[in-house]
């Protein structure tokens, strides 16, 4: 006997020649390959003879579901029609982002969709494009960075506290913030999120435990900050332990850092291998919720949208502990995620790539520019737009026309003017990449209501 498995091995045991033998060979090249052969086909032989024990096991979760009910691979058409959907702020929104809308709500899977007035146009679905599709998940809906969110802490110090302290707080970023793939902290903080199950379960999830542990509470790069401001708040409310009035406030944008998108790429694979589409369509590629490898992404979704959220936790607390002050209140929202919801009475998987949840009374932020004020917001739970609203003022600008036509100088004068310090940071992200925030909120105002504000003053981004 060699020491490699072979398919010849899996019909010796009884394996029918078909699909199964190759879903078999590819899962255990994956996760078991240095495992000994007598081993693995001691295993294959007890999951022939009871696949049903093995339904949604890691590594044999698969090849039981071949056994049972194989996963049925054909090609895809787009439907002829679109199904309903509504477009806010349609004027502002790029040509190349509506069309990916229009792509995507002809998929098979389609029930309903909208786009947020600072739509522009991604992969998959464009930024800004909500979708809601029956059972099945797809994976560039959701986007790369699984769980990006939004954190606000506000303390109760009034927003005075600022004067004076711009050296003391530019360090206190310096010091206690990382970004980008490389820095990390010097002293790792641990989290109860390590000890969830499937970081044990899943093979995928258990290979990149180590990196996510590394990246606890670190930020990634691109349009992802820390930054110190001024939150306003608009009135009283007795949930909010804080009088309308100015304060210090904390915001935070990051999502699950490499653990989302390695979990992105290789759903992203499975989902194009087995939901073959037309070629201007192939990112919108689906995993059925019945299937294993649905199933599987699904956790892997919720618990990525979990981590991120610890990491936002890991750096509130940083900053918290060096003020000296526990924030006394949170607003906090993710904007890169699929949430089983129900549309029209029936429950579907609503996709928000770039939008931010904003059922009735559900709190959220939406964010400016590094100069332009975001605003704190109340939904109020319109059902053409999915009970959603834009996650930001959204891109007028490519990164690559940034690079051609704004200068750092022209970025920095701006940063001046506007009495904003940027720590890293870079010309794509300058506040001339950015459409008008003002004129995103009135697009948007049967969306949601607005509480209050935060004007950033120190920001810290990757070099």
């Amino acid at each position: 006997m060699g020491n490699k498995l072979s398919g010849k091995d899996l019909i010796k045991l009884g394996f029918p020649q078909n699909n199964a033998i190759n879903i078999a060979l590819g899962q255990i090249s994956r996760y078991r390959k240095r495992d000994k052969k007598e081993t693995i086909l001691q295993e294959a032989k007890q999951v022939l003879l009871f696949p049903e024990k093995y339904m949604g096991h890691g590594t044999w979760g698969k090849v039981a579901e071949g056994l049972i009910k194989p996963v049925e691979v054909r090609m895809h058409q787009l439907r002829t029609h679109r199904v309903p959907f509504e477009i806010f702020g349609e004027n502002e929104i790029d040509e190349l982002a509506k069309r990916q809308l229009y792509d995507s709500l002809k998929l098979p899977i389609a029930v309903q969709g909208a786009l947020m007035p600072d739509a522009h146009a991604g992969y998959g679905l464009p930024i800004g494009g909500v979708l809601a599709t029956d059972n099945a998940v797809i994976p560039y809906g959701v986007g790369v960075d699984i769980g990006c969110r939004m954190s606000l802490s506000i303390f109760d110090f009034p927003a005075t506290y600022l004067k004076g302290r711009g050296f003391q707080l530019r360090n206190i970023l310096k010091e206690n913030t990382a970004f980008g793939l490389y820095e990390t902290h010097k002293s790792r903080a641990d989290h109860e999120i390590f000890s969830h199950a499937a970081f044990q379960e899943i093979p995928l999830l258990k290979s990149l435990k180590d990196k996510a542990y590394k990246q606890l509470g670190s930020s990634g790069g691109g349009n992802h900050f820390v930054e110190f401001g001024i939150v306003d708040l608009y009135e009283d409310r007795s949930d909010w332990k804080l009088s309308k009035g100015s304060y210090l406030a904390v915001l935070s944008h990051s999502g699950s850092r490499g653990l989302g998108a390695n979990i992105a790429k290789h759903y992203t694979y499975l989902a194009q291998k087995q939901c073959p589409l037309p070629k201007q369509v192939q990112h919108l590629a689906w995993l059925d919720l019945d299937t294993h490898d649905g199933q599987e992404y699904w956790t892997a979704m919720n618990l990525a949208g979990d981590y991120a959220k610890a990491c936002h936790d890991d750096i509130h607390r940083r900053l918290a502990k060096v003020l000296g002050k526990r924030a006394v209140l949170t607003i906090e929202n993710h904007h890169n995620f699929a949430w089983k919801e129900f549309v029209d009475g029936k429950e579907c998987i609503v996709h928000r790539k770039g939008a931010t949840p904003a059922s009735e009374g559900v709190l959220g932020i939406i964010p400016g520019s590094m100069t332009a004020q975001g605003y704190i917001v109340e939904g109020k739970g319109n059902p053409l737009s999915l009970n959603s609203a834009s996650h930001g003022a959204g891109r007028v600008k490519s990164r690559g026309e940034c690079k051609d036509t704004i200068s750092r100088s022209e970025m920095f004068a701006d940063l001046e003017n506007k009495g904003v310090e940027l720590l890293g940071g870079s010309v794509d992200e300058a506040p001339m990449a950015y459409k008008d925030i003002q004129k995103v909120m009135r697009l948007q105002e049967e969306l949601v209501s607005v509480l209050g504000s935060f004007t950033p003053k120190i920001v810290r981004m990757a070099k």
